[in-house]
């Protein structure tokens, strides 16, 4: 069975607390992608066990408190951080490497980029604070602005998509996760210009 239908499962049974918690663990290193977490949130709220605002807001207190945890976790132990076993296990040195030579690179911008950086996330949010390349404001300010693009991105194409999952799944399970989102950001996108018409709208008739 795969992650996505174990996780509906899940969150239907749990609701907000469930999804919360999973994103949470997944900012940790969870090896469970969070985009799939988003999208089995979206999917529960597309069949009405939850609501879709809500869900979003969930999402992002998710991400970001998980998100924010790491990087305290690097600023506060600083490059001892490295050397914790469990930590030496998701930061191998070709890892590592890689992280840093992107911080050098792109700068604090990274922190932008790695939200959409599936595996890299943590690694990167990690050794940003270990480095204090960044500090803890631009880090939310940064991280923020991405999870307000992927998070109601991810969490709408699986409420749009909660009758059709087998075509959810089969586009995560390809690793398609640059289209999903470009197709998503358009749907979202799509919905707020309707939403904003039919306000406009309102208001002429008033």
């Amino acid at each position: 069975m795969e992650p996505l239908t174990l996780l509906v499962g899940f969150f239907t049974q749990f609701g907000y607390l469930a999804v919360f918690s999973v994103l949470l663990a997944c900012g940790f290193g969870l090896p469970i992608p969070e985009d799939v977490t988003l999208v089995a949130g979206g999917i529960i709220s597309g069949l009405g066990y939850t609501h879709i605002a809500t869900m979003i807001l969930v999402g992002l207190g998710g991400v970001l408190i998980g998100d924010g945890l790491v990087f305290a976790f690097g600023r506060v132990y600083g490059q001892k951080v490295f050397e914790f076993r469990l930590i030496k296990k998701i930061m191998t040195p070709s890892r590592l490497e890689s992280v840093q030579l992107k911080l050098a690179k792109h700068g604090r911008w990274i922190v932008f980029a790695a939200r959409f950086i599936p595996g890299l996330r943590t690694p990167i949010f990690l050794t940003t604070g270990a480095t204090g390349q960044v500090s803890l404001i631009q880090f939310f300010i940064l991280d923020g602005l991405a999870a307000l693009i992927s998070v109601p991105v991810w969490v709408y194409l699986g409420y749009l998509g909660a009758e059709r999952r087998e075509w959810l799944v089969h586009w995560l399970q390809r690793g398609q996760s640059a289209t999903l989102t470009v197709f998503g950001i358009a749907i979202v996108g799509f919905i707020l210009v309707q939403t904003l018409k039919k306000r406009n709208a309102k208001r002429c008739q008033a």
